[in-house]
């Protein structure tokens, strides 16, 4: 039975034929949950769970320089799949890092760029980089 005071998670199904959408109950005092909490009241876990990754960094170097197509962000990072960049700029996209602005022409022209919240990571980048030449022996 759903419980309005209740904080639920929602799930998503697959079947063959019929997508099904479910509602799962989040037990507030389970170890997890309470870990999950903890961890991102720590504000390096929370920019390492926006920025962090394999991908995600090399993703936002490429764009700081201006906006790019799809292409140009595959050819920019080769050994990166497709579905790996598909799913690393969606969650950028959805956690405002980046903006994607798609053009109805044919062909399909879509171009990323960092958002304004994007550009407030510039220092920290070259930060990074200056640190990995000094220590990447």
């Amino acid at each position: 039975m759903f419980d309005p005071h209740q904080k639920y998670i929602c799930t998503y199904f697959s079947t063959s034929t019929n997508p099904k959408v479910g509602m799962t109950a989040i037990k507030e005092s389970s170890t997890n949950q309470l870990n999950k909490l903890a961890a991102f009241s720590c504000p390096v876990t929370f920019t390492l769970s926006k920025i962090g990754g394999r991908w995600k960094p090399i993703i936002i170097y490429n764009l700081l320089d201006g906006a790019k197509r799809y292409s140009e962000l595959k050819r920019a990072i080769p050994n990166i799949t497709e579905k790996m960049l598909i799913q690393h700029l969606k969650e950028l996209e959805g956690d405002q890092i980046i903006d994607r602005k798609a053009r109805q022409i044919i062909p399909p022209h879509v171009e990323y760029s960092l958002t304004s919240i994007g550009m407030e990571l510039t220092p920290i980048l070259h930060s990074m980089c200056e640190w990995a030449l000094k220590y990447n022996v």
